[in-house]
């Protein structure tokens, strides 16, 4: 008896111990500093920059500033080309991300709640897209675009920048829309509502998570792109800020502090809008990967 209960017991599980546990966790929350910090410096480097003069950074390269110079900051700012590039970018920003979140939202609601053939197909199609990148098409993209007389413009960047984040908003949207219980539909139909009243009424306000994800990264990704607008745009008007930081920085090549001001000014408005929906993409994508 004594040997078969030994044999039938259960094994309990050992305890690691209090400072074993405590230990890992200061060793993780060091790593993860350190690689903050590591990706931090640099942003922070060239802020600071921006308040030095070229002597100082030619002296000392990776000193604090001795004496806070304003004047770089408030030439770029004061620069009419400056605020032409931020209009440019911010209507090519705000134009993709409106077109993406309406036509993806519309592909993933059928791809999510019909049955068709080819659905599967049409959602390995999108997939496939993801694995398909712009650098790989820019010479063909970019002798479609001359074709159809859209080069020079803001609208030869803002549709290749439509095509290409339609894929990965598809992929996010279509769990959030997958996941809506069909006992919902069925009673919107028997309240008297249609297939459109239950898309506008009903899946837009449960999707508010996922369209808010999809926006934020169709807008960071549209305003931070350079290897588009770069083949596309030949005008200086039609520069966008990150093609216009480099042509500020070759243009200005001697002037560093100057440089390094408008680089700053340039990343910012990307870095807050990023940094204040922040949450909203975490909680986006979790339920994506939920669905």
């Amino acid at each position: 008896m004594t040997a078969t209960a030994t044999l039938i017991a259960p094994k309990v599980p050992r305890r690691r111990p209090a400072g074993a546990s405590r230990g890992s966790s200061v060793a993780v929350g060091f790593v993860a500093l350190l690689l903050i910090g590591m990706m931090l410096a640099p942003v922070v480097y060239i802020i600071l920059g921006g308040f030095r003069s070229n002597a100082e950074i030619t002296v000392d390269p990776a000193g604090l500033p001795t004496v806070w110079n304003w004047q770089n900051y408030a030439d770029v700012l004061a620069s009419g080309v400056f605020w032409g590039q931020v209009g440019n970018s911010t209507i090519a920003a705000v134009a993709t991300t409106l077109f993406v979140v309406a036509l993806g939202m519309m592909a993933a609601y059928a791809l999510a709640r019909y049955r068709f053939r080819g659905r599967g197909a049409l959602y390995a199609l999108f997939t496939a897209g993801l694995m398909f990148p712009m650098t790989v098409a820019i010479t063909p993209l970019y002798i479609l675009v001359r074709n159809i007389g859209l080069t020079n413009s803001l609208a030869g960047v803002i549709v290749p920048q439509i095509a290409f984040a339609l894929p990965l908003t598809i992929i996010i949207l279509s769990p959030f829309l997958a996941a809506i219980p069909q006992e919902l539909q069925e009673a919107a139909s028997i309240d008297g509502l249609g297939r459109l009243g239950f898309f506008w009424r009903m899946v837009l306000p449960l999707a508010v998570p996922a369209v808010v994800t999809v926006g934020i990264l169709a807008f960071v990704n549209s305003w931070n792109s350079y290897m588009l607008p770069l083949f596309i745009l030949n005008n200086e008007a039609a520069y966008t800020l990150p093609l216009g930081t480099q042509a500020f920085a070759s243009q200005y090549s001697v002037d560093t502090a100057r440089v390094l001001a408008f680089t700053s000014l340039s990343m910012i408005p990307a870095l807050l809008f990023f940094s204040v929906f922040e949450r909203r993409i975490v909680g986006g994508l979790t339920g994506a990967v939920k669905g």
